[in-house]
């Protein structure tokens, strides 16, 4: 009986084939193409999703996610599901239907859906669909037709020993 595999203690006399790569994915792009056009990738779907969370450093809590306790972050934090704790980051968007119980603060928030607290930030936006039980601390505030708020606006973020002027004059 023969093997079918024998050792050569020479070599192979013909080198191997190298295995094909498929050359979508082992050639970089052209760095002037790249600018203007996108290179198309098998798999690419996720990626440029991934890639673009990733610049622009949001964390994203799904509607699935219904977390206890409080989120902190030095970027942006966009709310789909449910909060209950403080929410503190640059920028904080509530979706329409997102809930947050507690403190929501950083430079930006963006309400769309409910928050039962109260909201601290240099800008605040309360879309149409807003639902707002609580005070707004703020220094600019946007108010779309058809949000509603159960609470004191108050304008005095960012201030610090705010008194009225009657406390000076006496």
């Amino acid at each position: 009986m023969t093997s079918m595999f024998t050792r050569n203690e020479k070599g192979p006399e013909t080198p191997p084939a190298p295995a094909p790569k498929p050359a979508e994915r082992t050639e970089p792009a052209p760095a002037p193409q790249a600018a203007a056009e996108p290179v198309k990738r098998p798999l690419a779907s996720a990626q440029p999703i991934a890639a673009a969370t990733a610049q622009r450093g949001v964390s994203v809590i799904s509607r699935a996610l219904k977390i206890t306790g409080q989120l902190e972050s030095s970027e942006d934090i966009q709310i789909e599901g449910e909060v209950n704790g403080d929410v503190r980051a640059a920028m904080v968007r509530v979706g329409a239907g997102a809930k947050v119980n507690g403190t929501v603060s950083g430079e930006e928030v963006e309400l769309s859906g409910t928050i039962e607290g109260k909201i601290e930030a240099r800008k605040v936006v309360l879309t149409s669909s807003a639902h707002m039980e609580g005070d707004i601390m703020h220094q600019d505030i946007a108010i779309q037709s058809g949000a509603y708020i159960a609470g004191r606006l108050q304008p005095e973020y960012g201030k610090t020993n705010v008194q009225p002027l009657k406390a000076k004059a006496e």
